[in-house]
């Protein structure tokens, strides 16, 4: 599989509007190459160097959790809504990123000042099914567990970002 964005080029900065310090959209993304016996799609997208790359905690920070994206889509659009159910997605959910509080949808990079430049992980996994996660707002643990046994293929873009 191919996994892509016309917002930035792998190992390339990600615009400032996709960030925190921005306007906090998550970035068009577009994949290809998906195999014939998937059923869904799940991406997710982390921060491995979070709190700093010098000292990174034991998991990556999640910055977005979205599963059960449908074979027929390509593209998830910029600026998706923050809601669990994405109608315009074909019906994907979206899970819990790490952020205590609004911790539902896409939130853009914005490490520590200071910390140097992170990297930002956009995984794209192919399923031979759909997830049944019926809890609220499942987390990337919940979905990792969902998907054992079920991958089929996967992609990855890493863009990066450092705050001034």
């Amino acid at each position: 599989m191919q996994l892509k964005s016309s917002a930035f080029a792998t190992r390339q900065a990600i615009p400032v509007r996709y960030t925190g310090e921005g306007a906090d959209e998550s970035p068009p993304l577009s994949w290809a190459e998906v195999p014939r016996a998937a059923k869904s799609l799940v991406l997710i997208v982390e921060d491995p160097d979070a709190p700093s790359p010098k000292h990174p905690a034991k998991e990556p920070w999640v910055h977005l959790v979205v599963f059960n994206i449908p074979i027929a889509i390509s593209d998830l659009p910029a600026a998706i809504a923050r809601e669990r159910q994405l109608r315009s997605l074909g019906d994907a959910e979206q899970g819990r990123n790490s952020w205590p509080d609004d911790h539902l949808g896409y939130r853009g990079p914005m490490p520590p000042p200071g910390s140097g430049p992170h990297r930002y992980r956009f995984q794209l996994y192919a399923l031979d099914t759909r997830l049944s996660l019926t809890m609220a707002a499942p987390t990337k643990q919940n979905v990792l567990h969902a998907m054992r046994g079920h991958v089929l293929d996967e992609a990855q873009l890493i863009g990066v970002y450092e705050r001034s």
